[in-house]
């Protein structure tokens, strides 16, 4: 097990700070004037074609085992997210304290983690929140620093199997839009968007491409939204 200590940046740019709302219509954020914006994730959610699958597979294994593999991989993400938020701030000092805060369901796959991990360098913003006035959203992103030597909007996922890449362009989507944010709020532009998927097989994907392939589909996933609250 190879563990690093990670180079954290001093905040160059004072972003506002945002308070989230989690309600019944969704999460949002409000920022220091007291404007609204809809999450990311909520934005990505109100997809007709992915809700009508979503409740394909509910009605095909049950509701109530729906119910249980659903909570069953928020708890994992939850948890591998904890993790890996907590090695990348320099808070386990050696093997033991990374044994002692996995625990024996955990290690395997945060061993696994831990060579992508370790390409992350120079760290500039962990669990920050942004916004854009332009295109009406915010969220929360997990890492904004160097990967591989390039600039990048880093986001962590978990999942009970490996991903095609044609499977997740929403997560393509909410990096990009954090990218964007991000260039609003400061001027700096960052094109490389990095996606890393910690699977329960205890393999670990790792998914690099520039925002432009993004764009045009998030756009018409916020026009879709737009749309469907009128």
């Amino acid at each position: 097990m190879i563990l690093k200590k990670f180079i954290h940046c001093l905040p160059i740019f004072e972003i506002p700070k945002l308070v989230r709302v989690d309600g019944n219509d969704g999460r949002y954020y409000t920022d220091p004037e007291e404007n609204r914006y809809s999450s990311v994730t909520t934005i990505l959610k109100h997809n007709p074609e992915k809700i009508a699958g979503l409740n394909r597979w509910r009605k095909r294994v049950g509701l109530e085992e729906a119910t249980k593999i659903t909570v069953k991989a928020g708890n994992r993400g939850t948890k591998i997210h904890s993790l890996a938020e907590k090695y990348l701030k320099n808070q386990f000092e050696n093997e033991e304290d990374v044994k002692k805060a996995c625990g024996a369901e955990n290690l395997p796959l945060f061993e696994q983690m831990l060579p992508v991990l370790n390409l992350i360098d120079r760290i500039w913003h962990q669990e920050i929140s942004l916004y854009s006035k332009t295109l009406l959203l915010a969220g929360t992103v997990d890492l904004i620093g160097e990967y591989n030597g390039k600039l990048s909007v880093v986001d962590f996922k978990t999942s009970l199997h490996r991903k095609q890449r044609s499977w997740i362009d929403d997560y393509f989507y909410q990096a990009c839009a954090y990218s964007l944010a991000y260039e609003e709020l400061t001027g700096v532009k960052i094109p490389n968007l990095v996606v890393i998927i910690a699977c329960d097989d205890g393999s670990v994907q790792e998914f690099v491409e520039n925002r432009v392939g993004s764009f045009r589909g998030l756009k018409e996933s916020i026009e879709r939204f737009r749309l469907l609250l009128k």
